[in-house]
Order: C-alpha cells, then structure tokens, then sequence
C-alpha cells in the first residue's frame, strides 16, 4: 500500500504539478485583470515544462512526456517563447468587456 500513498504520488508527479501550479497562478491572474502578468506567467510554465523535459530522465518525468524528448521540448519551448513574446510586446488595448 505504501506505493499508493500520498507521498509516493507527488514524488512521481512533481513535475506536472510545479507546472501546474504556474498555469493555476497565471490563470487567477488573468481572471483578475492582470492579462499580462498572466500570460507571461502561461508562457514561463511553458518554458518549465520544456526545462524538465530535458532534464528529467525518461522514468521521472510523468506526465510531460507526451511524444520524443526533443519533440516535446521544442513544442514546450516554442510554445512559451510565442506567449511570453506576445504578453511582453502587447502594451495597448485591454481584454476587459466595456
């Protein structure tokens, strides 16, 4: 039974969570009207995701690991730089409803 216990799941599953948690903060952020802050916090879990991706060996990376090593990382990456790009380069206009 102790392979089922609580512990046990979060060291098997850090990774996805830590960019999980990024996402939920980034999320509350954007919810509130901070959609930069948000965003650019969208993009950094993106770029946490592909950072452990690389690290991680094959057997502790959980839930990241989706096709190839390379393949996931380049997605991730990509993925994070367009946002963080956007988010940081936006500086007019708002996303709020008038």
């Amino acid at each position: 039974m102790s392979g089922h216990s609580l512990r046990a799941r979060v060291a098997a599953y850090w990774p996805v969570l830590l960019v999980l948690l990024v996402v939920l903060v980034g999320l509350q952020r954007v919810l509130t009207e901070h959609w930069r802050e948000g965003s650019a916090l969208l993009g950094v879990a993106a770029l946490a995701a592909a950072g452990l991706r690389l690290a991680l060996p094959a057997d502790r990376v959980g839930l990241l690991a989706i096709r190839g090593r390379m393949a996931d990382a380049l997605c991730y990456s990509g993925f994070g730089f367009a946002v963080l790009v956007l988010a940081l380069t936006i500086t007019r206009g708002s996303l709020a409803v008038s």
